[in-house]
């Protein structure tokens, strides 16, 4: 028998997640049957979509839902021999039996000069949310200006450097002057931080006057609602995240955006990068080229230990990070 570590969701979050709504306990998992692998976990995704899903993808004393890079230590399937490197959607442990059924393999030309957990970030589902949500939401063209807020996470960071890639004007905000700091040394044309500001409103129109093509939407709230006013007409919104509203116990009411819509005759679409499954093969090729080629460049915020992953999670959730943030076992 071999020993796993997990972090269960002991109870539902109310509010801003606590150390008390996470229990870490040990597991005795069976030998790999036929057609099953054992794999030991060495890097771990915490993930800003995993505060809302937990209530509607988990129940109460579940394994807390996630992603991983792990290693096959053990294999009965000839599709993951011993040594493989796989993404894996097993949550929060270090061990996991699995089927293959939910296993990516990394790319098999994965190089040795870059970490396997970037597997998690750039070269991942953050970098792959990036890409859909430019090329295949917005269809952003060259000379158009792009905002982004969160821009100093996972995705927002990538989906900027992809936008002055095709030649856009991107204007980002971030919640810290480290951020900003950041995003500036990406080749963000302007950057601010919306917590210093004296408008928002003003910030948005002083970096660009003219107004916005695209939006690129990770955070919701009352961001949202200025951010839609400096729109121009028919602008597009790609509404990745709303990460403001996440922890709130009473949902945000207005202003409503339906007049301004109108008026500008804008373009508003929710996403996830799954919708784009069949793809995921040629996009990661082409994010981890342009990552070999220097045309993306990829910051990652690393907790190690495990018995951290609490920790990461909910500074993940008060923005601490920079990049991806990742939990190295």
């Amino acid at each position: 028998m071999v020993r796993a570590k997990t972090w269960t969701l002991s109870k539902y979050f109310q509010g801003f997640p606590k150390e008390s709504d996470f229990q870490l306990k040990a597991e005795e998992l069976p030998e790999p049957k036929d057609g099953q692998v054992l794999l030991e976990a060495l890097f771990l995704s915490v993930d800003p979509y995993m505060r809302p899903f937990s209530r509607v993808r988990m129940k109460e004393g579940d394994v807390m839902i996630g992603t991983q890079v792990a290693k096959v230590i053990q294999s009965k399937n000839a599709a993951f021999p011993v040594g493989a490197h796989v993404v894996g959607r097993g949550g929060w442990r270090t061990r996991t039996v699995s089927d293959g059924s939910d296993l990516i393999p990394v790319m098999p030309d994965w190089p040795r000069d870059v970490s396997l957990s970037l597997a998690l970030g750039i070269v991942g589902m953050p970098g792959l949310t990036a890409l859909y949500g430019i090329e295949e939401v917005l269809e952003l063209k060259s000379g158009e200006t792009l905002l982004v807020n969160a821009a100093a996470g996972a995705v927002g960071s990538v989906a900027g450097q992809i936008a002055k890639m095709k030649g856009c004007k991107v204007v980002a905000s971030a919640g810290s002057d480290a951020k900003v700091a950041f995003l500036k040394e990406l080749g963000f044309d302007e950057a601010f931080n919306y917590k210093t500001v004296a408008s928002l409103e003003e910030a948005l129109r002083k970096a660009a006057p003219d107004g916005y093509d695209c939006f690129f939407e990770n955070v919701g709230g009352p961001f949202s609602s200025v951010a839609m006013s400096q729109m121009k007409d028919f602008g597009r919104i790609a509404v990745c995240g709303s990460i403001s509203t996440y922890n709130d116990t009473e949902a945000q009411t207005g202003p409503y955006p339906q007049m301004t819509m109108i008026v500008k005759q804008l373009k508003m679409e929710g996403f996830m990068q799954s919708r784009w499954e069949p793809k995921h093969p040629e996009s990661l090729r082409r994010l981890m080229a342009w990552l070999k080629e220097g045309k993306l460049q990829s910051h990652e915020h690393v907790t190690k230990g495990f018995e951290n992953m609490p920790a990461a999670f909910m500074g993940m959730l008060r923005g601490e990070n920079i990049g991806k943030a990742i939990v190295a076992v």
